[in-house]
């Protein structure tokens, strides 16, 4: 991973809207032909309607014409390794294959490296409703 993959993370997670759980989070892309988007979490008084870094990351994704999404970072302020869960695990599958990298950041870079096929391995996959 190119560190501004992880830069671009950092300066989502800066901007995350986390007042509730004081745990912002950052998310950053990187499409075949080298564009990076990037999300923070937003958090609101009703807790189930806020929604996660790699969800904002995606708006930004599909808003700028999405693509063949090849690397994913993650970045949490307050833990080491932070993954994405279930549902942004599932939300990334839809764009992702298998084999996309997915890197594990702490606040000095990338912690740990993962495929999206072993942190979803049995992901429901949309081509299998064509």
């Amino acid at each position: 991973m190119s560190h501004d993959l992880f830069e671009a993370a950092k300066a989502a997670m800066s901007k995350a809207y986390a007042p509730y759980s004081k745990f912002p989070v950052g998310a950053a892309l990187r499409t075949e032909d080298g564009r990076v988007f990037a999300g923070a979490n937003v958090e609101i008084a009703s807790y189930p309607e806020g929604w996660c870094a790699e969800t904002t990351a995606l708006g930004h994704y599909i808003m700028g014409g999405g693509g063949k999404i090849v690397e994913i970072a993650v970045l949490a302020e307050r833990m080491a390794k932070c993954s994405p869960c279930g549902g942004c695990r599932q939300r990334l599958a839809e764009f992702c294959r298998p084999e996309t990298k997915l890197y594990l950041c702490d606040n000095a870079g990338v912690a740990e490296t993962v495929t999206m096929g072993e942190m979803l391995p049995y992901g429901f996959r949309g081509d299998i409703l064509k």
